[in-house]
């Protein structure tokens, strides 16, 4: 397997692969079906990540094909910028075997590089294997966001985790 950013030729492959996670998991925020974003839409977004030094897209792939993903989102605003928003996402037949370990272990040496020192998610609470990932990662619950989410069985929480790294010098 190997990890490396994303690039903008990706947008077709990244938003397949997307859409079928969203289709075989009830645990990210999209449920089947209702990405509606098309590849050049894609496309513009990547360019977005990109093109800012505090955030990326790191892509997992195996035999040439995209398996897995993970998103860190920072803001422009300078007070905020030392941290990322977190999500991520890997294909049913992959997970179990590593691919999530090894995309936070590249997030981390990302972050590192980037000055970024807080990394941010939330969890549904009931996502027991996704929490021991984080954990696992570092990462601590900071809180929980009551009935956050509404699925198709009723209200769910969320967990309010972040992994805390070194502060980087103001400047």
């Amino acid at each position: 397997m190997r990890l490396r950013e994303v690039r903008e030729g990706d947008a077709s492959e990244l938003l397949g692969l997307m859409t079928r996670i969203d289709s075989e998991t009830e645990f990210m925020l999209l449920e089947a079906g209702e990405r509606q974003t098309t590849v050049e839409e894609h496309r513009e977004r990547i360019k977005g990540v990109v093109a800012r030094d505090n955030q990326t897209i790191l892509v997992a792939e195996s035999e040439g094909r995209l398996v897995g993903y993970l998103a860190a989102i920072g803001a422009p605003s300078r007070r905020v910028r030392h941290r990322a928003y977190v999500a991520v996402g890997v294909l049913q037949a992959f997970t179990g075997r590593g691919v999530g370990t090894r995309l936070f272990e590249e997030l981390e040496a990302w972050a590192r590089r980037h000055g970024v020192s807080r990394l941010e998610l939330t969890v549904r609470t009931d996502n027991k294997r996704g929490t021991r990932l984080y954990e696992k990662m570092g990462f601590e619950v900071e809180g929980v966001k009551k009935r956050s989410l509404r699925v198709s069985h009723g209200y769910v929480d969320e967990y309010y985790m972040a992994r805390l790294l070194p502060p980087d010098e103001p400047g």
